[in-house]
């Protein structure tokens, strides 16, 4: 099919406007990444945009890794994001099988309070007692039991599971299949690029997440690492990082600023790849049938 002049230029502008919004969005990214890897000195008298990394030097990442709390920090975070994506996904699964359940009692009430939790929410203080009260407060505890589940995400975890076909059901408890059998051996198989949405979504916010840590945490060595790069990029606290003069010590500072970043958002980076896939086919799967 022959395009008409129109319809090509159409598609060059789509092109280039692509293209323009894909460098303004991925510049960001390698300007910290050629900050990172800068000699701190040189950084600092750079002027204007940087296309590639002021002197390269390894001393930011080197200062970073040698720091006790980045690396107890990207622990805890791990921690965090492994138990807290399980924890979610097995919540957000059971919750949702329920109900998606046809024969359920009182379904649609249920439904109605569990959606207002999306428009109302108690607020700081009422969560802060709630977990001072069950005796969560200053334990991992209190980063991951009251987000485990997401109210938005189960509402496309139970939609998902509408659709899978009844038929399936049935045979199954005509086997002697009982719920917990169906939700872990049909259910959750037959779902898998909603739970790989889950897996990220869910991941991420783990990932991402430093204020709860921040208002129920007291001890340092539970710090995740989003904390620690608060530290470093809000309140400035460079000084353990570096040595030497007043002048020394900004010069790294600024430049183990970036390798933090760096350090920070490359596991994120690394996962998304293999989840991209099952991104927007999960999401549409969650969101056709209602």
């Amino acid at each position: 099919m022959r395009l008409t002049n129109g319809e090509r230029t159409f598609g060059y502008f789509n092109t280039v406007l692509m293209l323009g919004l894909c460098a303004v969005t991925l510049y960001p990214f390698l300007y910290v990444l050629f900050a990172s890897f800068s000699n701190s000195t040189e950084l600092l008298q750079h002027l204007g945009p940087l296309y590639r990394p002021a002197g390269f030097d390894l001393s930011a990442y080197k200062a970073v890794f040698s720091n006790p709390m980045i690396v107890e920090g990207y622990k805890n975070t791990l921690l965090y994001v492994l138990l807290g994506t399980t924890i979610n996904l097995i919540m957000t699964s059971i919750g949702a099988y329920v109900l998606s359940r046809p024969n359920l009692y009182f379904k649609n009430v249920m439904m109605f309070f569990i959606v207002v939790t999306m428009v109302f929410h108690g607020g700081l203080i009422p969560s802060f007692l709630l977990v001072n009260n069950l005796g969560m407060m200053n334990t991992m505890w209190a980063l991951l039991i009251p987000g485990a589940i997401n109210t938005f995400n189960m509402i496309i975890m139970r939609t998902s599971f509408q659709g899978i076909p009844v038929s399936l059901e049935e045979s199954a408890r005509m086997d002697g299949a009982g719920d917990w059998t169906i939700l872990f051996r049909i259910m959750i198989p037959l779902s898998l690029p909603v739970m790989a949405v889950m897996v990220l979504w869910y991941a991420v916010g783990h990932w991402n997440s430093y204020f709860s840590a921040l208002l129920y945490l007291r001890n340092r060595e539970a710090y995740p690492l989003q904390l620690i790069l608060r530290e470093l990029l809000i309140q400035n606290s460079t000084d353990a990082y570096s040595a030497g003069s007043s002048d020394d010590k900004y010069a790294i500072g600024e430049t183990i600023k970036y390798a933090a970043i760096i350090v920070s958002t490359l596991p994120i980076l690394c996962l998304y790849p293999f989840l991209q896939k099952y991104f927007v086919h999960g999401v549409l799967v969650g969101a056709i049938k209602e």
